[in-house]
């Protein structure tokens, strides 16, 4: 895979959680600043972890200001656009659902490059995914989708075992990541859609 396909995939992720961010920061009604900082934690939070994980220091967002500008780009236009939006709800998830697949896949090609086992980068991938997610919930006060039932992390680890399995039949690796990134958003959509859940265990 090129690093320029990497930077690709990158920037598509950054946006589809920036504006997942600062959808759901509006439904706090939080003021513009408010609106800035969900977006960003919701953009660089997984990948900022991954990093350091991986000890790949200073992390991405640190060595290249054009993402924090992407950032604040597509929150100023969300906020301007919000006025045309009425399904707030509808749109934080398809562009939450579009970022988990994106950075995904972006979390398994780092782990790729730092030549890491295929259980290893499935597990980067999960965390790149879904930890923005997580600290944004977080911070709203809002119990993170990765700690419910709905099925969210395991999207994730369900789309990083079929990108190996579609690797071991050959199948390009272009065209994986693509299959890849479009069975998470997709299955997202599904899952919510007819309400599947995954078995809840206790006492």
């Amino acid at each position: 895979m090129q690093i320029s396909t990497l930077e690709a995939i990158e920037v598509l992720g950054t946006i589809a959680f920036a504006i997942s961010g600062s959808f759901a920061a509006m439904q706090k009604r939080l003021d513009p600043f408010g609106v800035l900082i969900i977006a960003f934690v919701t953009s660089i939070g997984g990948g900022t972890v991954r990093d350091l994980l991986l000890g790949d220091t200073p992390v991405s967002w640190m060595r290249d200001v054009n993402y924090c500008l992407l950032i604040l780009l597509t929150s100023v236009a969300t906020i301007f656009f919000k006025t045309y939006i009425k399904r707030f709800k509808v749109t934080l998830f398809l562009f939450d659902s579009l970022g988990l697949g994106l950075f995904t896949m972006l979390g398994i090609q780092k782990g790729i490059l730092f030549g890491l086992s295929p259980g290893i980068c499935v597990a980067l991938g999960t965390i790149t995914g879904c930890f923005g997610g997580i600290i944004r919930d977080t911070l709203l006060n809002t119990i993170p989708l990765i700690f419910k039932r709905e099925i969210y992390a395991t999207a994730c680890i369900m789309g990083g075992i079929l990108y190996y399995a579609l690797l071991f039949f050959n199948l390009k690796d272009d065209l994986a990541q693509v299959l890849v990134m479009a069975f998470i958003f997709v299955l997202r959509i599904v899952v919510v859609r007819y309400k599947l859940t995954l078995p809840r265990f206790g006492f």
